[in-house]
């Protein structure tokens, strides 16, 4: 009776995996009055990681990187980044809109919904409401000190319970958290990076974007 448990969970995985294979190969025709994307030239830095093998999973999870958002997502994030480079400071974008199929590879490596969102559920990421963002210093061009990298899983990276943290991070963080919450981007406790925007909600979307040459 064990070994068919066994092999019935196996069997139930399998499905799941050929599931979020064929979502993950469903490219979509990009509705501009549904999505915006953002690249360089918008004035907003790009740093895909997931588009890259330096992230936490160490191997490459997007066939190449871009940027979408919902228009009322993008909209508030323009607005920041407006504001912010008043202060002197560039934004810097990790992530953005993320596939279903993404969430479950990344769920398969860390299930700890402290870090992850649990697929069944979703995440904003897959609505295409959330980014992981950090700022940049628009003299010298180098990200400021946030105390930790980009998908640094401890207490380190969370916005409280960091007494220990220096004032330089401290007040790095807060500058981020304050402008992003100004205009409608809230984060989550265990992530500094991360903001959702709240003022709306969209359906969790599956498909990812078509690679241009």
């Amino acid at each position: 009776m064990g070994q068919l448990k066994i092999l019935i969970l196996v069997f139930s995985l399998s499905l799941i995996n050929v599931f979020n294979n064929l979502i993950w190969a469903q490219e979509w025709t990009v509705d501009s009055a549904q999505w915006i994307e953002f690249q360089t030239s918008d004035g907003i830095l790009l740093d895909l990681r997931y588009a890259t093998s330096d992230n936490f999973t160490g191997h490459l999870i997007y066939d190449c990187g871009r940027c979408f958002l919902r228009p009322d997502a993008a909209s508030a994030l323009k607005a920041i980044s407006k504001e912010l480079k008043l202060k002197g400071y560039d934004l810097k974008l990790f992530d953005c809109y993320r596939p279903l199929a993404v969430q479950w590879e990344l769920w398969e490596e860390v299930p700890d919904p402290n870090y992850v969102a649990d697929p069944r559920k979703g995440s904003m990421h897959n609505r295409g409401q959330a980014i992981d963002v950090t700022l940049v210093n628009r003299k010298t061009g180098k990200e400021l000190n946030m105390g930790t990298d980009f998908d640094f899983f401890g207490p380190k990276a969370y916005h409280t319970s960091t007494p220990e943290l220096p004032d330089e991070i401290q007040e790095n963080r807060r500058i981020l958290k304050e402008t992003m919450i100004k205009y409608g981007f809230y984060p989550i406790r265990t992530e500094w990076w991360h903001y959702s925007f709240r003022k709306k909600t969209w359906p969790i979307f599956e498909n990812k974007w078509e690679c241009i040459d």
